[in-house]
C-alpha cells in the first residue's frame, strides 16, 4: 500500500477528505503547539477510539505525541487552531457531563463521550458539503491522525497487521480469508 492510498483509505473510513496531507514535509513543528497535558488528552481520546486489546492499542504507538508531532508540522493554522479548540471543547463536555475531566472519566463514559462528538462531526461533514468552504470538525481530523499514527507505526503496522518484513512471491490472485490487511 502506498501512502496516497493509505490515505485515501483513511478518508473513506474517517468520512472526511484527508486534510494536511499538502503540507506533509513541512518544517519542523512548532514544540509550544501542544502542552504535556493536551497531548496526554490525545493518549486517552486515542486509546479510546483503538483501545489496548490482545493487540496494541494508540496508547502503545505514543499517538498522541505523533497526532501533536503531525499536526503542528502539517496542518494549516487554521485547521491547527480547529483540532486544539476541540481538546477544550471536550475537556468542557466531560466537566459538564460528569464532573471530571476527560482523562478521569471511566472507560464507558469517555466512550459515550465520543459517540456523541462522532455523530456531531458527521453531520458537520455532511453540512458542510466537503467543499472546503468550512474547517473539518476537529474530531474528524483527531481521528484521520489517530488512524494514520497507528497504523504506520511499528505497533500497528507489525503487532496489528499482518507483518512479513520480506514479502515472498507476487500472487495477483489470492482468496481472502477474512485476515487482516497485510503491511511491509
Amino acid at each position: 500500500m502506498d501512502r496516497r492510498e493509505l490515505l485515501r483509505t483513511i478518508a473513506a473510513l474517517t468520512g472526511c477528505a484527508f486534510v494536511g496531507a499538502d503540507r506533509a514535509f513541512a518544517t519542523v513543528p512548532d514544540a509550544d503547539a501542544y502542552t504535556a497535558t493536551q497531548i496526554a488528552l490525545l493518549d486517552e481520546i486515542t486509546e479510546t477510539i483503538l483501545p489496548r486489546t490482545d493487540t496494541p492499542g494508540a496508547k502503545d504507538a505514543q499517538v498522541g505525541a505523533y497526532i501533536a508531532r503531525y499536526s503542528a508540522a502539517c496542518y494549516t493554522p487554521a485547521n491547527l487552531a480547529v483540532l486544539r479548540a476541540g481538546l477544550d471543547d471536550i475537556s468542557a463536555r466531560a466537566r459538564k457531563a460528569h464532573g471530571a475531566e476527560f482523562v478521569k472519566c471511566t472507560s464507558t463514559q469517555k466512550q459515550k463521550l465520543l459517540i456523541d462528538i462522532d455523530a456531531e462531526a458527521k453531520r458537520h461533514a455532511r453540512e458542510s458539503g466537503g467543499n472546503g468552504e468550512r474547517p473539518p470538525h476537529w474530531f474528524t481530523l483527531c481521528k484521520q491522525l489517530t488512524l494514520l499514527g497507528f497504523f504506520t507505526s511499528e505497533a500497528g503496522a507489525t503487532r496489528v497487521a499482518r507483518y512479513r518484513p520480506v514479502p515472498g512471491p507476487y500472487k495477483g490472485v489470492v482468496p481472502y480469508k477474512g485476515e487482516t490487511f497485510w503491511a511491509w
